[in-house]
């Protein structure tokens, strides 16, 4: 693994950091600019790593993870444009696109455009990667090396395919966070004590996922496998279909996913 310096240090970035030294990376490798002291004094206690206030005082390592919020993302680019040789520059900013990211890098196009989700936090997350043609497999695979080390990783061919990404694994946590504060308020509503209704509802997401992940078969088997006929399940699957659920979602995954490309649009009129 390269050195690695990144720009911005919050949470998703201390994630990734922390991924990263887990799995080998030294901390002298590994340098932040983060403007917010208190983030810099906790990232150099955590992690060890080497932090700075302002981008002037950063060596720029060989991978250059951008992790500021969109909107201070246009000035941050055109600081460090200048300062650009070669360095492979992996962004893990949602909604911007690597057209204008190119642009604000005044022309640099050496990027390979990233959507995390917050699982990264607890090194369980999948992020979605695209690169443009012109990016080698080389960099290609140092920009999965680093976003490895907080999940899964999983390559799209078409950049507005990560609005489809952002919309199921960008947004879905909160989608399984809803069903999980449903399934925990239908289990108190049925008698449960609260402490173990929110055990079950986690422990049973926690255990499906598992599952799923490890059996490597279609979820539709593993529920029909559970569905006994005439049982309880089959209920209570009908009544789920009765309410629409699936289609429910469908339409969460489709205005979450609309409302990327806006976003898109909108970064992109940024100067």
């Amino acid at each position: 693994m390269h050195k690695v310096s990144f720009i911005g240090g919050g949470n998703m970035a201390a994630a990734i950091i922390g991924g990263l030294i887990a799995s080998g990376t030294s901390p002298t490798d590994i340098e932040v600019v983060e403007i917010n002291a208190d983030a810099r004094a906790q990232l150099s206690a955590r992690f060890g790593v080497v932090t700075h206030t302002d981008l002037s005082q950063a060596r720029l390592h060989p991978l250059i993870v951008l992790a500021v919020k969109p909107q201070t993302l246009p000035e941050v680019a055109a600081a460090l444009a200048s300062r650009l040789a070669g360095q492979l520059v992996i962004s893990i900013v949602a909604g911007v696109r690597v057209a204008d990211l190119a642009r604000w890098l005044g022309g640099h196009r050496r990027i390979v455009r990233t959507m995390p989700n917050t699982p990264a936090l607890v090194q369980a997350g999948v992020t979605g990667l695209y690169a443009p043609p012109d990016v080698d497999q080389d960099a290609r695979s140092q920009a999965e090396a680093v976003l490895r080390a907080v999940g899964g990783v999983v390559w799209v061919e078409d950049e507005s395919w990560l609005d489809a990404v952002t919309a199921v694994s960008g947004s879905g946590p909160a989608y399984v966070f809803y069903f999980i504060e449903s399934l925990e308020a239908a289990a108190v509503a049925q008698g449960l004590p609260a402490a173990t209704a929110r055990q079950l509802a986690l422990q049973t997401f926690f255990g499906a996922a598992k599952l799923a992940l490890e059996s490597g078969e279609e979820p539709a088997v593993l529920r029909q496998r559970v569905t006994s006929k005439g049982g309880t399940t089959e209920r209570g699957i009908a009544a789920l279909e009765a309410a629409s659920v699936k289609a429910g979602i469908r339409q969460a995954v489709e205005a979450a996913g609309l409302r990327s490309v806006e976003m898109g649009d909108e970064l992109g009129r940024l100067a």
